[in-house]
Formats: C-alpha cells, structure tokens, sequence
C-alpha cells in the first residue's frame, strides 16, 4: 500500500494541448533525479575519488547550479547526454507521432493501431485545426468499422483453422491480419500516443527543430514539451535562442528541400540503389567472415567502414511507420500526397463487394480534397496511400532491416520490400542475407503471439 500511495503523490509536469491532446513529463520518484545523475557523472569525469563522494558534493550543493552553468550556460552538451527523461505525448495526430519520432536517437513506443479503438478515436481536422473531425475521415471511419466484422469473417473462411492451431492465437492472428488490412483505410489525422525516453541533451536538440514544423499541431507541442520540460528541469532547460540558429532551423524545417521529401522525378516502385557508397575493396577484408555467418546472427557494425548505400523504393505509409522505428539507418520524412497512388494490397485483400465500396470511397476523396493546402491535405490522406522512401545506412543496419523485416509476422507490403532488399544486398555484395522467399505475403497464425498481456 506504501508505494501505491508513492505513485499516487508523485508529481508529473502535465501541459495541456489546445485541440485537446496532453503533454505529460514524468516524474519517477527517483531521490537521486536525470540532473542529479548528469551532474554525478561530470563530476566523475574531472574528479577521480569516486562516486561517494560526488554524492557528498550533489548533497551539500544540489544539482541546479551545475547543470544550469556549465550545461546550459557553457554549453558542455554531453553532460546532457547522462540524464534521462521519459517524456507522455498523448491525444496527438499520427503525423505528429512521427515527427516526435524521426530522429536516429528516438527511444519509445507509440500504440499500435490494432489496440486503438477508432469507434470514437479523436481525428484531427486541419481545416479547423482541432479534433472536432472532417467529414472525409468521418466516412474513412464508417468504412472501418462496418467492414471489420465482414472481414474478420472473409479470413477465416480464406484461412481456415488447422487442427494443431490454438483456437485463442489463431482469432488474434484473424484480427491482427483484418487490422493490417483496413489500417491502409484510416487518415493519418488518427490519433495515438507516444512516449519518448531520451537524454536532457536530445530532447533540446530535437525540439529546436520541431518548434519549427511546418504543421502547427507539432509547433505546440514542441513548446509544451519545453515547457513542462522547464517546469520539472528548470536548471536544465533555459538555452538561449539564438536569432541565426532560429532562422536557419526553420528555413530548414519549411524550406522546399527541408524535413518533408517530396522528390519531382518518378520514383521506383522496387528496391534499387540510388547511390552504392560501398567500398568493394574495404569491404574485401571483411567477406570470408561475413559467408560463415549463420541465421540470426548480425553483420558487425565495424563492417560499416566499408560505407553506406543509399536505397529508393515506394512504401505505403502504413508500413513506413513500421520502417521509421529502425533508427540505425538515415531516413528521410516523405510527404504524404496521392500521386504515389494507393497500395493494392489493402484492395486485394478485401472480399469483392467490400472492396467496391472503398475503391468508390477512395475515388471521392481524392477529388474531395484538392483545395487544402498540401501539409494540413495529409491529416485527411489513409496510410495505404504509398510514399517516396529514402534511406542511408551501412551494411550491417542494411542487412538488419532486411532480414528481420522479411519474416511472415511482419505486415505483407513491408516484408516484401524487405526481401527485395536482401536480394538487392546478396547480389550485390556477395554474402548470404536470411530470408525464406516462401513466406511473402502468407497468413501466419504465429502473428496472434504478438501481444504483451498481463499474467494471470
């Protein structure tokens, strides 16, 4: 009862959105605090005898006054990089989740769209910038929750349960595939929940940038979250804003080669390599040890000496979502439009009458929307319309990527790049990437084991 009464007294910094969602800084309880444990660590740094007596010093002296001189008014950024805070940013759109998350040094979670009941989930409208709802997506909503049942139903008569199967995994694979069917069908207006564990020193960096997000939605919670940053940290988080930073920052951010990527040429619907920065020679030295590898064992990142390949493909994102969480390699943010068209797959697997109508639906919407303005049209766009990929990385991420992402649990359109992407990487370089080219695509009943429950 004592440390339900603890949690219960803790004291989060809790900022709230204008269209409703919330901004929330954790509070741990921890006595020893991430300023405290960033100052312990400079201290150990510059002072040989030992932690002990840095807790002396931390006692006597307190941590505010050492991270506010040397942190932020010297700016010895790596002490930023010692303490770490675990940041709640809830009732936001998808489009913003993934700004909160497009960074190499993200860590968290967001919640899966297959545990988000869309009956009366909040979408954001761009045109009144709030979640009062459009009248696109509101039809986009219909469309899933009518169809779910009818498809849950289609899947069991086109995937059949074996006899060996266990009845309870086999409907939650059931329910898994009809989740990742109608998911190409729900804007990316959708809210969602993110939490973000990071250190004091990225969290000011990546916020430099997202208060200058083209969407407004993410320019108020970048200032929310400094905000409550400022509040639970206040020594550690009054950087000065200098004027030359700012405006580069944002002629970045809003400029037309910036954070959004929108290429003009066509773009290839398959893997290929748009730019191969590998070093055949370097690499050379590396190759008799990366043909004895065996399955599930990685390439060694110091094979990424050899350089990196930049590879181009087309994705829906839906699944670029699922891509975006691999932050070993360097992705660029596609702007969502429809001249990438939409991806069949989510048409395929529908029963035909079903199928009919959101072909209609589809064909309505993409005349419905030409008059909002480019940025605010993607919070009305469905994630089964396919983006623009771009993305650079070394052999060892590369191979990563393609390995785990082919397996028969990962969403259909997604395992099928990955494959093509250890094809890609075998040809060219001449080792073995795992993969089973028999999976692509098929129904696997293993998916209903992919769940966190709680044990009774």
């Amino acid at each position: 009862m004592t440390r339900d009464r603890d949690i219960a007294a803790l004291h989060h910094a809790e900022k709230e959105l204008s269209f409703g969602g919330t901004v929330l800084v954790l509070d741990d309880g921890a006595v020893v605090t991430a300023e405290d444990r960033a100052m312990i660590q400079a201290l150990h740094s510059r002072n040989p005898k030992g932690v002990k007596e840095h807790l002396k010093i931390l006692t006597e002296k307190g941590s505010g006054k050492m991270m506010s001189s040397f942190y932020v008014g010297y700016g010895h950024k790596s002490i930023g990089d010692c303490g770490f805070v675990s940041i709640f940013v809830e009732g936001v759109s998808m489009l913003a989740a993934k700004a909160i998350q497009h960074s190499p040094l993200y860590n968290g979670q967001e919640c899966s769209t297959r545990y988000i009941d869309f009956t009366n989930q909040p979408f954001f409208n761009p045109v009144t910038q709030n979640y009062d709802s459009h009248p696109v997506t509101e039809k986009f909503r219909g469309f899933y929750l009518t169809s779910l049942p009818v498809i849950v139903e289609h899947l069991q008569s086109v995937y059949p349960k074996h006899p060996d199967e266990d009845e309870k995994i086999y409907l939650k694979a059931i329910n898994a595939r009809a989740f990742d069917i109608l998911r190409g069908f729900l804007p990316t207006g959708a809210t969602t929940n993110v939490a973000w564990t990071t250190t004091l020193r990225h969290v000011a960096d990546h916020l430099m940038y997202l208060r200058h997000h083209p969407l407004a939605e993410v320019r108020e919670i970048a200032e929310k979250v400094q905000d409550a940053l400022l509040e639970m940290y206040p020594s550690s988080f009054g950087h000065k804003r200098y004027d030359d930073t700012e405006r580069f920052n944002r002629a970045f951010m809003q400029g037309a080669r910036g954070y959004y990527f929108e290429p003009k040429e066509k773009w290839p619907e398959n893997v290929k390599f748009a730019h191969n920065g590998v070093s055949k020679k370097l690499l050379a030295g590396y190759l008799p040890l990366l043909k004895s590898r065996k399955a599930r064992t990685e390439v060694p990142k110091a094979v990424g000496v050899a350089g990196n390949a930049v590879v181009s493909f087309l994705l829906d994102f839906g699944s670029w979502r699922d891509l975006q969480r691999h932050r070993s390699v360097v992705q660029l943010m596609p702007r969502l439009t429809t001249k990438f068209g939409f991806e069949p797959w989510y048409l395929d697997n529908l029963p035909k009458d079903v199928r009919a109508q959101a072909q209609e639906l589809l064909a309505v919407f993409e005349k419905g929307i030409k008059k909002i303005k480019p940025d605010e049209r993607q919070y009305l766009i469905p994630m089964g319309y396919k983006v623009p990929v771009l993305l650079s990385g070394d052999l060892s991420a590369l191979t990563y990527i393609a390995e785990i992402r082919s397996a028969s649990t990962v969403h259909a359109t997604l395992q099928k790049k990955a494959v093509q992407l250890a094809e890609l990487l075998s040809k060219t370089f001449g080792y073995k990437v795992f993969f089973d080219k028999k999976d692509v695509g098929r129904f696997d009943s293993k998916r209903g084991k992919h769940d966190i429950v709680e044990k009774k």
